[in-house]
């Protein structure tokens, strides 16, 4: 079993003559929440799409819990699940019609089914609207839910990617909290462009820049590194190549 929760060995993705995801290497340890930082365009999506099996890598390996990507793809989709950019909810069932769809997905019986319901409306408070239609859920809910049904099948990696796009200010701080609450207890991968967001919940940052790793560390290292004191401002300078690292 390794050590590590994800190992990405000189990873790679084109789209024809497009790179937008070039050679890149890193490790994650188990247990943290791991930020992807980019502008759009830079390849964090692309990441979370090949680590999770969604799309092929054109070079290059990557291991999810010392699983290869590219021969145990079954053995990685037990063990990780994601929560998309694109809220992954159906409009037209309810909360619980939605979490018990997916449990019915991965094969659960309808005792464990209506358990892990219960248990996923608990730990993210969704009670109050389990019978409401998730199309007219406010954006907040819906990516609350969004989660939880990534969650149903109690995962051991959890990808979140963009998860408070397009939301309000309250609604981003309450999604945090939620996000708060399940670090330590499974390894969380978040690709963000909020650098206010990446600050509060991170353990562990990377910086992307056009498809390829510019830096990695905890966010006061990031500080150190640049000589910088808020992560926004590390993150420029990286990104504009004003430090050499």
């Amino acid at each position: 079993m390794s050590e590590y929760a994800l190992e990405v060995r000189a990873l790679k993705k084109t789209f024809g003559s497009k790179v937008a995801v070039g050679g890149v290497s890193l490790t994650v340890e188990k247990g943290i929440l791991f930020s992807l930082l980019g502008v759009n365009g830079a390849g964090k999506t692309t990441m979370i799409r090949m680590l999770n099996g969604l799309s092929k890598p054109t070079e290059g390996q990557a291991f999810v819990m010392g699983h290869s990507v590219a021969q145990e793809l079954s053995q990685i989709k037990q063990l990780s699940n994601i929560s998309p950019q694109e809220t992954a909810v159906a409009p037209n069932l309810s909360v619980w019609e939605n979490l018990e769809f997916m449990a019915d997905i991965y094969g659960m019986n309808r005792e464990k089914s209506r358990k892990r319901v219960q248990e996923v409306l608990d730990q993210f408070a969704l009670h109050e609207v389990e019978q409401q239609r998730a199309g007219t859920l406010s954006g907040g809910w819906q990516r609350r839910l969004s989660i939880a049904m990534a969650l149903i099948t109690n995962p051991e990696i959890l990808y979140l990617d963009e998860p408070t796009l397009g939301l309000d200010v309250l609604a981003r701080k309450e999604l945090w909290r939620t996000i708060e609450d399940l670090k330590g207890k499974i390894t969380i991968v978040l690709t963000t462009h909020y650098m206010e967001e990446a600050e509060r919940l991170s353990d562990q940052v990377a910086v992307m820049v056009a498809g390829e790793i510019k830096a990695c560390g905890t966010v006061h290292e990031l500080y150190t590194i640049t000589g910088k004191k808020t992560l926004e401002d590390a993150f420029v300078a990286i990104a504009e190549g004003e430090v050499s690292i």
